[in-house]
């Protein structure tokens, strides 16, 4: 009698995200779970992205990988049409035709326990972990620890600047990399965080009394007015490289649980912007910069 395992199916791939990621704590408006795929189609290699992009899809193609598990929904508001003269539609027809599946864990990965922001904070070395902004009482993901975000100590006081470039050499890199906002001589010893564009929680970041909040995607207004009302400092990196960390999780939670399944993580650089140009004349400033006289 044989001993061989059988191979997982799409099916089974997807009951063990939605055992890690119930799609009950996603958003309302947001749209995750199944997009493509035969339930009962074998899996045996797996491409974890955080974009479905035309590029991360060639890479799955290229790795020939059965389905794809990405991070931001392909299909997140309605379509009229998948006509492969459209950008989503010629996606999705590549996809159906080499048979690869797809699925989407978001804003219910967002809030797990361990979940984006998780993967986010150990990057960056922290401890005793707390929810950010906890999901709200009476949710589907109430309870045990989850929410937006993360909160907790570095595992030495750092100033702003140094921290800066701290999380610059341990995330993922990026053209643009990490800027900070604030005192640059500022300590930090309490860090919140928080994968993906986080400006509405600047208020949560505020209230937690932490010494900074590094999130992705801030914007000028909302950062001047932070700062002005005595919010804590803020560093500001690439959307990409604070989820990208998630990945490394949920490729090895499913090797873990599906045997003989081979989950890859695509390091593809999806976020926009491809360039950066330093001003010439603008050194970093300390405190004792701004105290000395202006001409």
């Amino acid at each position: 009698m044989s001993t061989t395992a059988a191979v997982p199916t799409v099916a089974d791939v997807v009951a063990e995200l939605e055992r890690r990621y119930p799609p009950t704590w996603a958003e309302e408006w947001d749209k995750v779970g199944l997009v493509l795929g035969e339930p009962g189609a074998p899996v045996r290699r797996i491409l974890c992205v955080v974009d479905v992009v035309p590029e991360t899809v060639a890479e799955a193609l290229a790795a020939h990988a059965d389905m794809i598990i990405a991070h931001h929904p392909l299909l997140l508001r309605g379509v009229s049409s998948v006509a492969p003269t459209t950008y989503k539609g010629r996606i999705i027809h590549q996809l159906i035709k080499a048979d690869v599946a797809l699925y989407v864990a978001h804003t219910n990965a967002d809030v797990a326990v361990p979940g984006v922001s998780d993967a986010l904070a150990a990057r960056l070395g922290l401890t005793d972990l707390r929810p950010l902004k906890p999901s709200r009482p009476g949710t589907p993901a109430a309870g045990e620890g989850r929410g937006a975000g993360r909160v907790g100590e570095l595992p030495q006081p750092l100033t702003l600047a140094e921290l800066a470039r701290h999380a610059a050499a341990v995330l993922p890199t990026t053209a643009i990399g990490v800027r900070a906002a604030g005192d640059p001589d500022r300590m930090v010893r309490t860090l919140a965080v928080c994968g993906g564009a986080g400006d509405s929680f600047l208020a949560d970041a505020t209230a937690a009394g932490v010494d900074a909040y590094l999130t992705a995607d801030l914007r000028h207004h909302p950062t001047g007015e932070h700062l002005a009302t005595g919010g804590p400092a803020l560093l500001d990196a690439t959307h990409w490289a604070t989820e990208r960390p998630w990945l490394d999780d949920v490729a090895t939670g499913l090797r873990a649980t599906l045997p003989g399944v081979e989950t890859l993580v695509s390091d593809l650089d999806t976020d926009p912007w491809t360039v950066h140009a330093a001003s010439p004349a603008a050194p970093e400033r300390s405190a004792a910069d701004d105290k000395e006289p202006r001409p």
